[in-house]
């Protein structure tokens, strides 16, 4: 069970009677819903400006309600605390040292006296006339709709959104053409619920670990630091009530955590796998993935028991950040680590390289390490663009600057400051980057059907039918041309041949589905009007 993050835990009796009272007041038609028009006027009271009370109002309401709650009212009146304050909302929220709890309720201009002048008004009301007696048949010929509120579930978030139309338009798609099978498992609900996260890769002892302990100032359960390859299994750290580790065969089967697609790699990969859980502030907003080291040399020929490079694939897609860390004594990219990063294509825009222990080497052996590793990583990613490297030393001891020298200090703080402002934006682009997420998983369900469709077309159906489905697994590249001219679609999008030839050689071609085009419409209309009209309900008031 997790840990209530709700604000109302933290915020004192006598501040959550103050929120009550001011929300009442806000709250026009008393169904307790804070909607955008009832926010901006009362929001005005604080005097902020329009860019503050539009960030104030993107994290208060993060699940893009287009409505505030009570809990997510005091939030919002925290966060205009803080404004009013001058701090940085994203940042301090993250660095996890505001006591909420203590914190003074905003300064809104003139509403004691609103709030008077409405207690007033009750008060003659009430004393003006005698009280009302009805008899209980009254009730029976009144207007139901004049007293019922809305309840608050009949009000969607985008998330919420997302998930009914994955069930109605997106997953009978997946599950007629077998999506689930060759790219992605189905989705359930805790995916979309999910928190963001973000996986760190790389060789051993090039401070994985020791940079999830940098960012929350503390170890986690089960964190081994050493210079030999201390983290032998996939780490999820996240929020919890108490700290402990959770064994990954009882993570892969809990409901409300999203890796039950972890099955499918077999127990031998979740005995190597296990949840960390801990109360912490930041682990409310984020989950971190720690990751064995990548093998390089001789160690590499060691198989291992279970498909690494899928798993990274399977966490890549679900990740909302991925860093490659390198150390300046660790530059080479061994076979493995050449595959785990050919897995991560499709998730570019997620990949942020971190030359990590810079501080180790001096500036101008700093200049040839970036230089050295910039040729590396060219070789690998097969991209025009140069890769994004930070340069930084994200351990827990002041800056060697004895080695970096001052121009070294300074760089390193700017490239630091630089990666932690990425790391603050995730919870701000959270709901942004799930809608991308599913945008991308339909088109790609989209292309899968239409190549399981033409290859059912290219089967026989009589005689042959075994040399058919060699021909067509042999050829498997010219038809994935033949669907992309036929159907006019971008070349990119098309999954890898090689990894699609392994699957479909276990199955029989000929009990695949033929194309269903409305099937294919429905995805199209949720891809062309659904999804837009989601993001048009639930846009930020001030926007």
């Amino acid at each position: 069970m997790e840990i209530d993050s709700s604000p109302i835990s933290r915020c004192s009796k006598e501040h959550q009677k103050i929120y009550q009272d001011w929300f009442a007041y806000a709250d026009s038609d008393g169904d307790g819903r804070l909607t955008g028009s009832d926010a901006t006027k009362f929001f005005s009271m604080s005097n902020l400006s329009r860019q503050d009370l539009k960030q104030v109002w993107a994290i208060a309401d993060s699940k893009r309600q287009g409505f505030l709650g009570f809990k997510e009212f005091i939030a919002a009146m925290q966060l205009v605390s803080l404004a009013q304050a001058g701090n940085d909302l994203y940042g301090d929220i993250l660095s996890y040292e505001v006591d909420f709890e203590n914190l003074q309720p905003p300064t809104m201009e003139g509403l004691d006296a609103l709030l008077a002048r409405k207690r007033l008004s009750s008060d003659s009301e009430l004393n003006g006339r005698p009280e009302l007696q009805t008899s209980p048949s009254a009730s029976w010929f009144s207007s139901s709709k004049s007293v019922k509120k809305v309840p608050l579930n009949s009000v969607t978030s985008i998330i919420d959104g997302l998930k009914k139309l994955y069930i109605q338009k997106l997953k009978p798609l997946e599950v007629t053409y077998r999506f689930n099978d060759f790219v992605s498992p189905l989705l359930a609900n805790s995916d979309f619920d999910a928190k963001p996260m973000v996986m760190l890769l790389g060789q051993y002892s090039t401070g994985k670990t020791t940079f999830i302990k940098h960012l929350l100032r503390t170890s986690y359960p089960g964190a081994h630091i050493g210079p030999e390859p201390t983290t032998d299994r996939f780490v999820v750290v996240m929020n919890g009530a108490d700290e402990r580790s959770i064994p990954g065969n009882t993570v892969a089967v809990q409901a409300n955590m999203p890796f039950s697609g972890l099955t499918t790699f077999g127990t031998a990969f979740l005995s190597k796998f296990e949840c960390s859980q801990m109360p912490h502030p930041l682990l409310e907003h984020i989950t971190f993935v720690d990751t064995p080291g990548v093998l390089s040399g001789e160690k590499q020929r060691t198989q291992r028991s279970y498909d690494f490079t899928g798993v990274t694939s399977w966490f890549a897609a679900k990740c909302d950040l991925i860093l490659l860390l390198f150390d300046p004594h660790k530059l080479d990219i061994s076979d493995e680590f050449k595959r785990v990063i050919g897995s991560l294509r499709g998730h570019d825009d997620k990949i942020r390289v971190v030359l990590n222990k810079a501080d180790q080497v001096d500036t101008q052996q700093l200049m040839r390490v970036y230089g050295a590793l910039m040729w590396s990583l060219g070789k690998v990613l097969n991209t025009p663009e140069v890769m994004r490297v930070y340069i930084g030393s994200f351990n827990d001891k002041p800056i060697n600057t004895a080695a970096a020298g001052p121009m070294g200090t300074e760089l390193f703080e700017k490239e630091q400051n630089d990666l932690l402002s990425d790391l603050k934006d995730i919870p701000k682009k959270a709901c942004d980057r799930r809608i991308n997420e599913f945008v991308k998983r339909a088109r790609a369900a989209k292309i899968h059907a239409y190549i399981i469709s033409h290859l059912k077309g290219e089967m026989p159906t009589m005689m042959g039918k075994a040399k058919a489905q060699q021909r067509l697994i042999d050829t498997l590249a010219e038809q994935f041309v033949k669907v992309q001219r036929e159907h006019h679609l971008p070349a990119g999008d098309f999954p890898n041949v090689e990894q699609f030839r392994e699957v479909l050689s276990g199955y029989s071609i000929d009990r695949f589905e033929k194309l269903k085009p409305k099937m294919i419409q429905a995805v199209d209309d949720m891809l062309g009007y659904d999804i837009p009209e989601l993001l048009k309900n639930f846009r930020n008031p001030y926007d």
